[in-house]
């Protein structure tokens, strides 16, 4: 074999070499950020709207390629992240608890691509596919160090909606219409029970669990149900589900509090009812994490987001401000104060 076969033999073997190592970049040196959404949808007007408000601001400021991938059903979490994969992309954010398992498997199938998960801590069901009996923390057992959960301590801030529910109460009955019963949802709801009982002691809490995130009409049904109650401050936590509730509230001329999101922008129907909304900021969550991307120095494990670092609290009061007397705005700073200081507790507990 001639010199000159051997040194274009070479140039090739290099050039193939290259593009391998650059396989996962996007056309045009691009890196690609795909987002598996839960069921509600990338429009729910809550926290998969807002984890693809993240996203979109990341692509845009960093010239990345960015698309998302709807998930109707459960079943499709797994063909949804292969689908991403099989495309090359860099970095996969899945939104919400009911992903773990998913996750999980897909991160350990591929290994090369970087994963974020939204509201899982990082423990997949026992027994899985990605975590055996036997396993406590899929972190801890090394087979997880592509994935990064973005947490959010959720009783923090619906602490501060039990407060302002109970400050603003004139039956003495606030309520939650909530959608699974998840750690995510009881946080939230842990907290606000306790903040309305901390306001204002002889407070009743009414709470029901329902198991979908995308059924406003149930959500709706329940809110009127627990109205018919005495609730007249309906907290809605668990997207459309959730917005339900909201919706019944807003019908009857009754207050509400959104969650998520302020809800008062992404879902104007029941703007007139809203005192608040329990907001996480999971856009801000998912951009900061594509920043350690963009840096090169993401890790894996839990980012937890709440009071202290500004990650979790209420959305402004809007048309309420001048209506929410001044003592309930008072208490609100107190128990903000008490949060971040450890003298108030929500009485959650994992």
């Amino acid at each position: 074999m001639s010199k000159k076969l051997y040194t274009l033999m070479a140039v090739l073997l290099v050039a193939s070499m290259l593009m391998a190592a650059c396989s996962r970049v996007g056309a045009g040196g691009k890196l690609k950020i795909g987002l598996v959404t839960d069921t509600g949808g990338v429009n729910d007007k809550s926290f998969n709207q807002s984890a693809w408000a993240g996203v979109q601001k990341a692509a845009t400021e960093f010239g990345w390629e960015a698309n998302f991938i709807e998930s109707k059903q459960p079943t499709d979490y797994e063909k949804n992240i292969d689908q991403f994969a099989t495309e090359d992309y860099d970095v996969i954010v899945t939104v919400g608890f009911l992903m773990g398992d998913a996750t999980a498997v897909k991160a350990r199938q591929y290994p090369n691509i970087k994963f974020a998960i939204i509201d899982n801590a990082y423990f997949p069901s026992e027994g899985s596919a990605a975590c055996g009996a036997d396993v406590k923390d899929c972190y801890d057992d090394g087979g997880l160090k592509n994935v990064t959960s973005l947490m959010f301590q959720e009783d923090e801030v619906g602490f501060l909606a039990g407060v302002v529910a109970a400050g603003m109460t004139q039956s003495g009955v606030v309520c939650s219409v909530s959608g699974m019963e998840i750690p995510p949802v009881v946080r939230f709801v842990t907290g606000y029970q306790t903040g309305a009982k901390w306001m204002r002691s002889d407070v009743e809490t009414l709470n029901v669990y329902i198991p979908s995130f995308i059924d406003p009409a149930k959500g709706k049904e329940t809110g009127i149900s627990m109205i018919d109650q005495g609730c007249d401050v309906v907290f809605g936590v668990g997207g459309n589900t959730g917005n339900g509730g909201l919706l019944a509230a807003k019908e009857q001329g009754l207050m509400a509090i959104g969650v998520d999101v302020d809800q008062y922008n992404t879902y104007p129907e029941v703007k007139d009812a809203l005192l608040t909304s329990a907001a996480k900021n999971v856009d801000v969550a998912v951009y900061e994490y594509l920043k350690t991307i963009k840096a090169g120095t993401s890790k894996a494990g839990m980012v937890t987001a709440n009071i202290t670092n500004g990650g979790v609290g209420l959305a402004p009061y809007h048309d309420w401000d001048a209506k929410i007397p001044a003592d309930v705005k008072a208490k609100v700073e107190e128990a903000t104060a008490g949060l971040k200081g450890g003298s108030i507790l929500t009485g959650y507990q994992p």
